[in-house]
């Protein structure tokens, strides 16, 4: 079991854990995620005669085979699959490319709402001894864990009603990356062979992230633990494995413990925004030098000094402005968008009665649609700026493309992609 268990685990780099919000979940504003890349064309018998797609039930014939070669009982994977058929749900959600997004001041007020800051707090108090525990083993601070368990699944209420193998096997067979959920549904079955969870108790997102922490079948193989001791590891059923395994995750990602994930900064009125970017690292005691300071304060607590940190401006130069440290990039490890961090980050300083944002955001902005962050990265290309493709999706590299048409334009050089520097480069 061990063996087979950790060729399943490898299947996959470590992959971003929650690959599809629950109801609960505010939509992450587009210009901030990262890309999701689609699947090569599938391939064809001849130029003339281009291959039939597999049936389904064929597919799962093959599949079953597979499986049963790498050790998955053929009774557990018959139960599994009982009664399972393509769900057309999923397909629809998996090829969903939204026209528009929401602006990432509309994304904070849904994440850090009243509403679920109370229930994080009350979860805090009624939870502590679990806590106490959980940090102790793992140096993982308990506001970040209970900020992740509330936008992850509304702590515990929401956690995805689809049954996993169903929705595993429909994008294994016909979705966008099947490579990818071929190798989670692998997984899912081991979990299952685990006798860690029922068939039927195996429920999450049209994705396949599970559970009140909502972590992919190979993440959950690799670091889901059984922190209650009843012999099973249940992050759906007990808030205690679930939130010991986000701690766990959390700490082989390289969490500090004793360490902020950052904090609200206020820039000079000279401030060289080209440097707001998470590739530039400098000391706190450096930014400091450049005119950096925190926006409730005048200088930073002595221990951060010598901490590397870098500067984000979720909203251009106009709107607030963040130091990061360390431990904002191993959020994101768990969720590779700038925004889920910071909304994690706020939502634990908000439990602790801070986090109130200081600054003002450009609210008159309106965000780009997909097909006009497609126009501007096309407008890019013809300027020979190399936002380094034309996918709709604005990464670093559009950024700093971006960055570098400001200086042309000698404009601040924030890497922001608006409405007016699409029409700037319109006229152009």
């Amino acid at each position: 079991m061990p063996a087979r268990r950790t060729r399943l685990q490898l299947l996959t780099s470590l992959s971003l854990l929650c690959l599809g919000a629950c109801a609960e979940t505010p939509s992450v504003a587009q210009n901030l995620t990262p890309a999701v890349v689609a699947p090569t064309a599938p391939a064809t018998a001849s130029i003339e005669t281009p291959q039939q797609p597999q049936t389904f039930s064929a597919w799962q014939a093959d599949f079953r085979r597979e499986a049963l070669s790498k050790g998955i009982e053929a009774d557990l994977f018959d139960r599994a699959f009982s009664g399972v058929t393509p769900d057309p749900d999923v397909i629809r959600a998996d090829r969903s490319q939204p026209e528009f997004s929401r602006p990432i001041w509309a994304y904070l007020d849904g994440a850090l709402s009243n509403l679920r800051v109370a229930g994080g707090q009350r979860r805090l108090r009624d939870e502590a001894t679990t806590f106490d525990a959980i940090e102790q083993r793992y140096g993982v601070d308990r506001h970040i864990l209970t900020a992740i368990w509330g936008l992850e699944s509304n702590f515990g209420q929401n956690m995805g009603s689809r049954e996993v193998i169903r929705s595993l096997a429909t994008l294994a067979h016909e979705g966008r990356r099947p490579a990818f959920a071929h190798d989670q549904l692998l997984a899912a079955l081991d979990i299952l062979q685990h006798r860690d969870i029922e068939p039927s108790g195996m429920l999450g997102s049209w994705a396949g992230a599970m559970g009140q922490t909502q972590f992919i079948p190979t993440t959950y193989n690799q670091y889901a633990v059984d922190f209650d001791g009843n012999g099973r590891r249940d992050i759906w059923n007990s808030s205690a494995d679930a939130l010991a395994s986000a701690a766990h995750y959390l700490k082989a990602s390289g969490w500090q413990s004793g360490q902020r994930w950052g904090q609200e900064v206020r820039l000079g009125a000279d401030f060289d925004y080209a440097l707001a970017d998470p590739s530039v690292k400098k000391s706190v005691s450096q930014w400091q030098a450049l005119g950096v300071r925190p926006a409730v304060a005048d200088s930073f607590a002595a221990e951060l000094t010598d901490k590397q940190a870098s500067i984000l401006l979720p909203a251009g130069y106009r709107g607030p402005a963040f130091l990061l440290l360390h431990n904002f990039s191993t959020i994101m490890r768990y969720n590779n968008s700038t925004s889920y961090a910071l909304a994690i980050g706020l939502l634990s300083d908000r439990f602790q009665g801070n986090g109130q944002i200081q600054g003002q955001w450009p609210t008159e902005d309106r965000p780009l649609s997909r097909s006009e962050r497609l126009e501007l990265q096309r407008l890019l290309t013809e300027r020979g700026l190399e936002p380094g493709g034309i996918d709709g999706i604005i990464g670093a590299n559009t950024r700093n493309a971006i960055r570098r048409f400001q200086q042309q334009q000698g404009v601040p050089a924030d890497g922001y992609a608006s409405a007016a520097l699409l029409e700037q480069l319109r006229a152009r």
